[in-house]
């Protein structure tokens, strides 16, 4: 059996995302903790934190990779309806803890957004780093949510929630159209879902996910101030 690193929350380094268990899917290291400093550096190299209360902390790195490039979005027929209905209002960094609560509250498999991951998030949040993606109805509710990362032009999704039909697909393709406007090269889907492919997400080896997070992870993107200005230039339906 193949004997994997604990990390020392005293010490900050990782394994290269390479060596990861090929079974499980990327499981690469053990330990050490959800410091702002260690998220970042796991994500700067295609790693990132996955497990529940209780278990240590895992990080992983699987091959394939999901990804989701900005330009290549797709709309289906259906979908472009609901945006043509202009029914729900897309923002971001509204409501990040409540966003954060409710992608961990209403996953019916269960969840791995333990409280501590929530206070890592939030303190990443306060630092402008993570982000959170809202979609609103004509009542001023949440309709749904996605919370991520943007590092350089690479944004890392992490967790997403609807709570009416197509409110997550509207809040995709209205995240894909900013980034792109922004120069964003990239959106880590991390692993693959029906859902996510029907929007246009693909696999891509490990090798070639990393090649693009070290093309772009340190190049600025061209506006850092997460003001959702897009909107679908569709018709109103009369």
């Amino acid at each position: 059996m193949t004997s994997l690193p604990w990390l020392d929350p005293d010490q900050l380094w990782f394994p290269p995302a390479e060596d990861a268990l090929v079974d499980p899917d990327g499981l690469l290291a053990l330990g050490g903790d959800l410091s702002p400093e260690r998220l970042m550096l796991a994500y700067r190299n295609g790693i990132f934190p996955w497990f529940s209360d209780d278990q240590p902390i895992l990080w992983w790195s699987p091959n394939p990779r999901c990804v989701l490039y900005p330009s290549r979005i797709h709309v289906s027929r259906s979908l472009r309806r609901t945006l043509n209905q202009h029914r729900f209002h897309v923002s971001a960094d509204r409501c990040f803890g409540r966003i954060i609560r409710l992608c961990a509250s209403t996953r019916a498999e269960g969840t791995w957004i333990t409280d501590d991951m929530m206070a890592a998030y939030g303190e990443l949040h306060k630092r402008g780093v993570a982000h959170s993606i809202e979609v609103w109805n004509h009542n001023h509710e949440l309709a749904g949510g996605m919370y991520g990362l943007a590092i350089g032009r690479c944004f890392f999704g992490e967790s997403m929630f609807s709570l009416e039909t197509n409110a997550s697909k509207v809040l995709m393709v209205h995240l894909a159209n900013q980034l792109e406007e922004w120069g964003y090269q990239i959106m880590d889907c991390q692993v693959e879902s029906s859902h996510l492919l029907t929007m246009g997400a693909k696999t891509i080896p490990r090798a070639e996910f990393l090649s693009i997070l070290r093309a772009c992870i340190d190049r600025k993107p061209d506006q850092s101030d997460w003001n959702l200005s897009w909107r679908w230039p569709g018709p109103e339906v009369q």
